[in-house]
């Protein structure tokens, strides 16, 4: 349920992050000629949709000014390091190709790809965007108790959600993850976290999220593109998911941030079913937090991380794993009521 599949990607991103590396610089060479006579060939940023010619963005997506919007893609080629960003760009949206268990180079990861959790390349307001990545790190996580750089946090990601090994920090595959972070992070101020750049924040319940109810909304909802068993569908080629996994072994971990209910429930009420936007959501806040905890109910790879969240009264309230600095139940901790534990970390100590 909730990732949207690299297949259904038609903008120019996914279109040209299909060619091989050794047709790299005669797309450079293609759309830079293509972004000299573009309507916005004197504007470095668009004002809106119907201007732009970068199809990860919709009209929905960009009626609220403030939200956050993507640079037009069709300007990395103009970019000094464009080979770099495109490179960057390619491995988060296509990350089996190149590490998956038939990667070209190596097999370090269950499969899925980054933009599986990071809509649209980490282009999408409110899709788990990389918009803050570069304005932000390195700063402090309560997670790790640490100032952590860009370089931890992406293999944050395949350690968990992509159930993975970290890349070496070195390599030049991370340094154009990072460049292409850079680049999407252009014209946010330093320090600053711009509108639509997480999940969206649903209210918590008044009960405890409910598999039971969740499954029948997986089941009208969900199961058309991931399946009644939710093992989603691989592509053709066998290397990558067309609709990834949501339990198993070759789904996210117990450590990835998914695992958290608000974050999962967050997900999918702002993004699906595939072709929904947080202006136009299909489901409840009811439904998605059932959903949510039907998914994260199942069976998957666990992993605990003994050293994360130091100080434990720091630990996220959803965080379904103790130790805890309270008294209520690891199972209230992963399906609420969460209102209660709320207000006790609210209370003067």
């Amino acid at each position: 349920m909730p990732l949207i599949p690299s297949g259904h990607n038609a903008s120019v991103l996914a279109r040209t992050d299909e060619l091989h590396l050794g047709k790299r610089m005669a797309l450079l060479i293609i759309a830079t000629l293509f972004s000299l006579t573009h309507i916005h060939c004197t504007d470095k940023k668009p004002v809106n949709a119907a201007a732009r010619s970068d199809s990860t963005a919709t009209s929905i997506e960009v009626k609220e000014a403030a939200v956050w919007v993507a640079p037009d893609s069709l300007w990395i080629p103009r970019d000094e390091n464009a080979e770099l960003i495109l490179y960057g760009r390619s491995l988060l949206t296509h990350t089996s190709e190149y590490f998956g268990p038939r990667g070209s180079i190596t097999h370090a990861t269950n499969g899925m790809n980054c933009q599986n959790c990071h809509l649209n390349a980490g282009t999408r307001p409110f899709g788990n965007n990389y918009s803050a990545v570069y304005s932000t790190y390195p700063k402090f996580r309560a997670r790790s108790g640490s100032v952590e750089s860009i370089v931890k946090r992406v293999n944050d990601c395949f350690e968990r959600s992509l159930n993975g090994k970290p890349l070496d920090s070195t390599s030049r595959e991370m340094q154009a993850i990072i460049a292409y972070m850079k680049w999407l992070g252009q014209d946010v101020e330093k320090g600053k976290t711009p509108k639509g750049a997480g999940l969206i924040e649903l209210n918590y319940l008044d009960r405890a999220a409910d598999p039971a109810l969740g499954k029948l909304a997986f089941d009208a909802k969900c199961v058309t593109c991931h399946g009644a068993d939710g093992q989603g569908k691989l592509s053709a080629d066998g290397r990558s998911y067309q609709y990834p996994p949501l339990w198993g072994p070759h789904s996210y971990n117990t450590g990835a941030g998914l695992y958290r209910l608000s974050r999962f429930a967050g997900f999918i009420k702002g993004n699906m079913p595939y072709g929904t936007t947080y202006l136009s959501p299909q489901l409840t806040d009811e439904e998605a937090w059932d959903i949510a905890a039907y998914v994260n109910s199942m069976d998957r790879p666990d992993k605990p991380y003994k050293h994360d969240w130091p100080d434990i009264s720091k630990k996220p309230i959803d965080f379904p794993s103790g130790p805890y600095a309270d008294t209520f139940s690891v199972q209230q901790h992963k399906y609420g009521p969460f209102t209660a534990i709320q207000s006790f970390y609210k209370k003067p100590k």
